[in-house]
């Protein structure tokens, strides 16, 4: 990704817009804006890096293996499993909402179908003309609390049952965060690879991580123009 994208083409949007350069630790403890405006960041983290969930053990992740791969290993706020990012094969994008902001909604299963329908959008507007949003309760499979994109949460979005876009919800007193997430090159094999799994359970792991989700093989910088363009006013 190039640089901050340009939101010329919503002159009067509701959003305010900036580019985080990063670690994906540093990415993840962002504090909240100062003010109470809706704000997109697009994130981008300076390394390779295994985000696990705010509750998932470290233990999870072989720490030899993921170093010797070059990856780092953060937390992130949210919950939900591991999530491999690696610089200029993702889209990350950081939503946020402050209460009584219209889109606000208390519903947790509700709350992130208004980012599932912006992306929705902006993937059909590249190609995806056959993504559906999952509008119901979390989808969980034997690695989804191991593996992020092994399940399907609310507002996801899915393309013959793949998933091709994750997003988590962080929620305090005044805000909402969503944080969502496509994969330009999916490449389960490294993430699970860095897991601390025995070899049967790996190749078992591996087989089903891999037919979970889906890359979206399209420039990050469109991806995100995309994006910006479908976020509701």
């Amino acid at each position: 990704m190039t640089g901050l994208p340009d939101p010329s083409n919503r002159p009067h949007s509701s959003w305010r817009v900036s580019t985080e350069i990063d670690t994906a630790e540093a990415l993840h403890q962002l504090d909240e804006p100062a003010e109470a405006v809706r704000t997109v960041r697009v994130m981008q983290s300076t390394g390779p890096a295994i985000v696990l969930g705010s509750s998932q053990p470290e233990s999870d992740v072989d720490l030899a293996v993921a170093t010797g791969l070059g990856f780092g290993v953060a937390r992130r706020r949210s919950g939900g499993g591991a999530v491999l990012v690696v610089p200029g094969e993702h889209v990350w994008v950081d939503l946020l909402i402050p209460r009584r902001d219209p889109l606000w909604d208390d519903d947790i299963v509700r709350a992130a179908n208004w980012a599932g329908e912006a992306w929705l959008v902006a993937l059909g507007s590249v190609g995806l003309t056959d993504a559906v949003i999952h509008r119901g309760r979390l989808i969980s499979t034997e690695w989804s609390s191991l593996v992020c994109f092994a399940g399907i949460g609310p507002g996801e979005i899915v393309v013959a049952g793949q998933k091709v876009m994750g997003l988590s919800q962080r929620r305090t007193r005044d805000w909402i965060r969503i944080q969502s997430l496509v994969h330009t090159k999916w490449r389960p094999d490294l993430l699970v690879e860095s897991l601390a799994l025995e070899s049967p359970r790996r190749r078992r792991c591996l087989s089903q991580v891999r037919r979970a989700a889906a890359a979206v093989e399209v420039g990050s910088d469109l991806l995100v123009r995309s994006l910006l363009a479908a976020l509701p006013d």
